[in-house]
């Protein structure tokens, strides 16, 4: 292979990359894990491997778009800040047009997919879910309410709706349920990350919490919505939606978290509020997949 064609191939893998990263693969890949569980949850036996995998990379491709139009939108403030001004559109790898072009091309995709191979009910939530994120949060809720995350926590806390819906064609209680759990993490989640982000979030001009209403403020909050947390969590036991495995995993995971939200109201640190963002994530992980464990051990 000669120079030239070993540079175009560096240069395409480089841009493939770039394109990857507008996805915020780590952002997505929660939202499909949660859309997979929920698709689980929804499914007596096994869900069958083509709709899985049509669901799956429907609502992954239409994340994605989000995500891209997301930077597309915040490039500028992405680059007042040390977490973000690496990604693509801050550093001139991608342009605003190429993010346009890109975000539209998966968007659609993802969006026919689920309507030819899924179902319509699933198509029409995930648009919504589209435009709640990159519309609605984006634009108007982010840049201008301190409760930002909350309101727009409504969009993030979709995906199981989603997998629920992409197997029954309804949007049933106890898919609701997985609905609230999501919708109670996702403020003392990212409060956490924003504590010890705030002067960054200051410097952005970013109406966040910790900017807006002080330290102690957000931390009590936190607290507050991790006890909501825990007291949404136990509802999929209460109603019988899950055994005594979610049970204790679901109380030892509050546990942790409850530990780290006190502790953080008492004695602050930026590197706590670190350790309780990590945390966070791997609580909600774990607490899906103790969800999906009771399911199948209930099914034998």
């Amino acid at each position: 292979m000669n120079m030239s064609a070993t540079l175009v191939l560096q240069q395409t893998a480089c841009s493939c990359r770039s394109f990857y990263l507008l996805c915020k693969p780590r952002v997505t890949s929660l939202i499909v894990f949660t859309a997979v569980i929920g698709m689980f949850l929804a499914s007596p036996g096994m869900v069958s491997l083509p709709l899985l995998l049509a669901a799956t990379l429907g609502i992954a491709m239409v994340s994605g778009a989000a995500a891209a139009f997301n930077c597309l939108i915040e490039q500028k403030i992405d680059a007042r800040m040390a977490r973000t001004r690496a990604r693509p559109l801050p550093t001139g790898q991608v342009t605003s047009s190429q993010t346009v072009l890109f975000a539209s091309i998966l968007g659609l995709m993802g969006l026919s997919m689920l309507y030819l191979f899924v179902n319509p009910l699933t198509m029409w939530l995930t648009l919504a879910t589209f435009f709640g994120y990159a519309v609605i949060y984006t634009i108007f809720l982010k840049p201008s309410t301190p409760l930002n995350i909350v309101i727009g926590g409504a969009s993030g806390a979709m995906p199981p709706i989603l997998g629920w819906a992409a197997v029954t064609n309804a949007v049933p209680a106890e898919s609701l349920l997985l609905f609230l759990i999501i919708f109670a993490w996702t403020p003392p989640h990212f409060w956490a990350l924003a504590l010890y982000r705030r002067k960054e979030y200051a410097k952005s001009g970013l109406p966040m919490l910790p900017v807006t209403h002080g330290e102690e403020f957000t931390r009590l909050h936190i607290l507050l919505y991790t006890i909501i947390l825990v007291a949404v969590t136990l509802m999929p036991f209460s109603v019988g939606m899950s055994g005594t495995l979610y049970l204790i995993g679901a109380a030892a995971l509050d546990a942790g978290f409850l530990y780290y939200a006190v502790k953080l109201y008492r004695e602050y640190s930026d590197q706590l509020a670190q350790k309780t963002f990590r945390f966070s994530i791997i609580y909600l992980t774990a607490l899906f997949a103790v969800l999906l464990a009771d399911h199948f051990l209930q099914m034998t």
